[in-house]
């Protein structure tokens, strides 16, 4: 498993990287104009963190797999990994409109593309926590 965890967390290191992006992908400038100063600086701010997160989550992989699958805390912040990218997986799959992705074929492979990156983050953590 240690080798799953280590893919995982080059995976999410890139994938806080690409979060550097997001603004001038969706054009946050135009879309956020009409909002509140702190509506807008909170969608910036939290980006931020959450890319922070996904970094942290994917440092720990990379550095500190065998530690995660051999001891109780490791397979104890496992458990909780997993628990947050089954929820992320969810949230994929109900809490995103399909319209933003049906027939349209890069955002169709992006969707499905990170759909199965939370179910194989989601199994390779819970079985980490299962030992």
């Amino acid at each position: 498993m240690e080798i799953h965890l280590r893919i995982i967390g080059a995976l999410l290191v890139i994938l806080a990287f690409v979060h550097v992006i997001f603004p001038k992908y969706f054009n946050w400038a135009k879309e956020t104009a009409a909002m509140s100063l702190i509506n807008r600086q909170m969608m910036y701010v939290h980006t931020l963190f959450i890319a922070l997160t996904v970094f942290l989550m994917g440092l720990l992989c990379v550095t500190s797999a065998t530690e995660m699958v051999t001891t109780p805390l490791g397979r104890k912040i496992a458990l909780g990994l997993g628990i947050f990218w089954i929820i992320r997986l969810f949230i994929q799959l109900f809490g995103y409109s399909s319209k933003l992705w049906k027939g349209k074929g890069f955002e169709t492979i992006v969707h499905v593309a990170f759909t199965l990156f939370w179910i194989y983050m989601g199994i390779v953590f819970m079985v980490v926590a299962n030992g």
